[in-house]
């Protein structure tokens, strides 16, 4: 089994002030294999969080990435986040897709556009972001996950954005995989759980 913390849109220090307590609670260094970030990181100290609990991450660039200071320019731009990623998980080699969803046309979350990004990508999994709300559902035999925003950050899209992550539960003898998705509703973390075998 391999564990993968699926983020994004975090937007630390201009829209948010940190990741929720209890989010930091529970994601702890030596359980998450891989940490797949949809963007909008936006500051060093957050990617070295993410860093702290697993040295395998990844992150697609956001279209707040590398904006800022001069400084924080340079900084990022040393660390080149790509467009897309696609990676591969598990034995049964299910195939993961990574975007921003911001340099998707058109963007928001098109279910028609994801679809196309995720025939093009090959993948089973295409995780996406920009939007700021959680969702999941499978289409045209594919799934597709939006972790929404870690941290809350509003959007024009979301102005209330519920903070929200998932974790994928990637099963090693199926090409299959476990969604546990994480939400902060009125100062209470809650979990639901969400299937996907690839046909």
């Amino acid at each position: 089994m391999t564990l993968i913390l699926v983020l994004g849109d975090i937007h630390i220090p201009q829209r948010a002030a940190d990741i929720p307590a209890k989010f930091r609670k529970l994601l702890v260094p030596g359980k998450i294999d891989r940490i797949l970030c949809t963007g909008n990181v936006t500051d060093s100290a957050t990617l070295e969080y993410l860093r702290s609990i697993s040295s395998d991450v990844s992150v697609s660039r956001g279209e707040f990435d590398g904006r800022g200071s001069q400084q924080q320019q340079q900084q990022q731009q040393s660390q080149q986040h790509p467009i897309s990623v696609r990676t591969v998980a598990g034995q049964c080699g299910l195939r993961i897709g990574l975007v921003s969803g911001h340099f998707l046309v058109p963007g928001n979350g098109d279910v028609d556009t994801l679809a196309a990004a995720a025939r093009q990508m090959d993948v089973d999994v295409l995780v996406s972001g920009s939007t700021h709300r959680f969702e999941a559902y499978e289409e045209q035999g594919r799934f597709f996950i939006n972790p929404g925003s870690i941290t809350g950050a509003f959007s024009p899209l979301e102005p209330n954005a519920v903070p929200s992550f998932v974790l994928l539960e990637v099963k090693d003898d199926a090409p299959a995989v476990i969604v546990y998705v994480y939400q902060l509703v009125a100062d209470d973390v809650v979990v639901d759980r969400i299937e996907y075998t690839r046909p």
